[in-house]
């Protein structure tokens, strides 16, 4: 299948400081696609480029394989931040203003991306009225004007409540399961652990990794052990197997494995058969907060 978005080498800089710095990628069709880094990553900068809102110093990039051109765009509907809706207008009527303005779709389709966002029951109240994750939804909503193929949205979670975060959640992956490939930006892990299929991970502009996220993502193996001389259980693991991290931490020792690898069994054995009889022996799923934090500050 054709190819959503592919990246080339992208690099931009704010005089001395360097936002991005050749930044590869492709995005597969119908995948939600997380850009997951921390503040200052080049995020938005890189969501700006590809929206042909900035311009790249060097580097390229396709959107359905080829170079962007006004039809392209109409493809593609986005959400870089809030747009200025009128407080005293209704979600019909700030769509109509949306709509004459973007000139994408007709005013018929506002009713039908009202109910995407399901914010049909309440077309005819106030912006005022609604509460934040309502009027991110109106955002979305107004982005969804003109059925593009693809969505990109920026911290679409951002400032919003928990209920709010998970309306926001809940509607991306709605979209994502009716046909649309969405683009997000986010520094949340955990959003896109619950909602992306593919991620790409930035730090300080630079990309540090990408795939899918239950390959990038991999929450490994995480197994904890102690015993009465602590020195000698450290040196006897040293000898267990290649394929494990060890770490101390005063008298807890923790070893790490490749995900579905940990065998506590085995363990208990070898430290018995050499001499060590072990008084603690816990298995733990690695935290992806942990995966995600060796990935950016490494």
């Amino acid at each position: 299948m054709e190819t959503i978005l592919t990246l080339n080498g992208i690099s931009k800089s704010y005089g001395r400081i360097k936002a991005l710095s050749g930044v590869s990628f492709e995005v597969p069709p119908g995948s939600v696609f997380g850009i997951l880094g921390p503040n200052g990553s080049g995020k938005t900068t890189l969501l700006s480029i590809i929206l042909d809102v900035l311009k790249a110093d060097s580097g390229n990039f396709l959107w359905f394989g080829k170079h962007g051109s006004p039809e392209q765009r109409k493809k593609i509907g986005s959400l870089l931040e809030t747009p200025n809706f009128y407080h005293y207008l209704s979600a019909v009527n700030n769509l109509k203003i949306t709509n004459s303005i973007s000139n994408r779709g007709d005013v018929t389709q506002i009713n039908d991306v009202l109910e995407k966002v399901k914010l049909f029951e309440r077309r005819n109240s106030r912006f005022s009225s609604y509460s934040l994750g309502m009027k991110q939804r109106l955002a979305i909503a107004a982005a969804l004007l003109g059925s593009p193929k693809v969505l990109v949205f920026d911290e679409p979670t951002n400032g919003l409540d928990p209920v709010g975060i998970a309306e926001i959640r809940e509607l991306i992956i709605e979209l994502s399961k009716n046909g649309h490939t969405i683009i997000m930006a986010s520094h949340l892990l955990d959003e896109v652990e619950k909602v992306c299929t593919h991620v790409a991970i930035l730090k300080r502009g630079t990309l540090i990794t990408t795939g899918n996220v239950n390959d990038v993502l991999v929450d490994d193996d995480l197994v904890e052990i102690s015993a009465a001389n602590i020195d000698a259980l450290f040196s006897v693991m040293n000898n267990y197997s290649n394929g494990i991290k060890i770490t101390r931490d005063g008298n807890m020792i923790q070893l790490i494995f490749p995900k579905g690898t940990a065998k506590l069994d085995d363990i208990n054995n070898f430290c018995f058969n050499h001499g060590i009889i072990l008084n603690h022996l816990v298995f733990k799923k690695k935290r992806l907060e942990a995966k995600f934090f060796e990935l950016t500050n490494n």
